[in-house]
């Protein structure tokens, strides 16, 4: 099993498929494996690039806050490792905050950048209803309870629950210790990058649930109004999990958007 060594901690990472180099990060303690719906499809044409951010999945999971811009430099360790020079970038929720400050901080590693469900973070930011982020502390609650408080808000209504399940099954098998849980929560609540998006000149995608409950869906629009030329996809009957909501719109919407990113380089080429 690859791991690398970043900033005083060993980070799983895997890739999956052949292709230009497309590079997942994933959400608030969430491991790798659950890109399992999305994964198959983007590894028909592209190399995948996955690997759990620190304290959570097979990463170490080191004492103390861990800062958007270090799990940041541990995705750029993770392409290091892999070599590979740059990559497109898809980050989902904390992923999409983590894939935000990647391509302020390391600008020429990305090819094109899509932005799942996220935010900028900062006073802009539009925020859930207070309760939701009472149940994200998660105070005097067991796994079982956690999980359960949190789907109405991460899942549309519409979703079968057999699909949610099986999320929940992987959920649970990785889940977090609090250290990891609240190392990167309090690295999300840190962070702002509201005030320095507008520099980003990657090609950009923004892609976003309308139902979502946890990030809701008006800060997408504020995302793609300071992001030069980037690209609004909202997704029907979907949520925060918008690829169990909707996983044939969403793998459809992202697969078209790297189709361009990949026609518009070799017509630049050619």
């Amino acid at each position: 099993m690859p791991f690398v060594e970043n900033q005083s901690a060993k980070i799983y990472w895997d890739e999956q498929g052949s292709g230009e180099p497309l590079l997942l990060i994933n959400g608030l303690s969430y491991p790798s494996y659950m890109w399992y719906r999305t994964r198959p499809f983007l590894a028909q044409s592209f190399r995948t690039i996955a690997f759990d951010n620190r304290g959570i999945g097979q990463s170490d999971v080191p004492p103390g806050v861990y800062s958007i811009a270090r799990m940041a430099s541990d995705a750029a360790a993770v392409l290091d490792a892999a070599g590979v020079a740059s990559a497109h970038v898809y980050g989902v929720s904390m992923g999409g905050m983590i894939a935000q400050e990647f391509a302020l901080q390391y600008p020429q590693r990305v090819r094109s950048l899509i932005l799942g469900c996220t935010n900028a973070g900062g006073p802009h930011v539009v925020r859930a209803e207070p309760h939701v982020l009472e149940i994200l502390v998660r105070q005097g609650m067991t796994p079982e309870e956690a999980k359960e408080a949190m789907i109405p808000f991460i899942y549309d209504a519409s979703t079968p629950r057999e699909r949610i399940d099986e999320d929940m099954a992987i959920r649970m098998k990785w889940y977090p210790t609090p250290q990891g849980y609240m190392g990167q929560l309090q690295g999300i609540i840190q962070w702002e990058a509201y005030s320095r998006i507008a520099q980003i000149a990657a090609p950009t995608l923004i892609i976003h649930g309308e139902t979502d409950r946890l990030i809701p869906v008006a800060n997408a629009p504020l995302i793609a109004d300071r992001i030069s030329g980037a690209k609004l996809s909202l997704i029907p009957r979907a949520s925060h999990i918008f690829d169990t909501d909707q996983p044939g719109v969403a793998n459809r919407v992202i697969l078209e958007f790297l189709a361009e990113q990949q026609s518009r380089a070799y017509h630049s080429h050619s």
